[in-house]
């Protein structure tokens, strides 16, 4: 059996150095597995629900304008009884709604239709 180590050099395992690749084996996943859940511990809480004032420090806007975008139906929200609730990750996502295109990219979709464009008119 051959397998590429570190230095990604071909490597025959013999029958009798078996156990040892299979000991090497279960070591790196369990070391794998122990990153992944560590990276998942770590992962930032984007769908963190919020009440309307740390809705509005999120935004940086003020509670107020917050209940005016409710009422305009312009931001989401959740509501429960008389509360309102927002969740941060549908916040962030409406934010990046918001997001005005560089000249650079306006540029590069032009140019992107139009060659399109042409290749219709073939």
């Amino acid at each position: 059996m051959q397998y590429k180590n570190k230095n990604t050099v071909m490597e025959t395992i013999t029958f009798e150095q078996l156990p040892q690749a299979v000991t090497r084996l279960h070591e790196k996943l369990d070391h794998i597995e122990q990153l992944l859940r560590e990276a998942n511990d770590h992962s930032p809480k984007t769908d963190e629900l919020l009440t309307i004032a740390q809705a509005a420090e999120f935004l940086n806007l003020s509670t107020p304008t917050i209940y005016g975008k409710v009422s305009r139906n312009e931001i989401p929200v959740n509501k429960q009884g008389k509360r309102l609730y927002f969740y941060k990750s549908e916040l962030a996502e409406w934010i990046k709604s918001g997001r005005k295109k560089t000249v650079t990219e306006i540029a590069q979709e032009a140019d992107e239709y139009l060659a399109n464009r042409k290749k219709g008119n073939r």
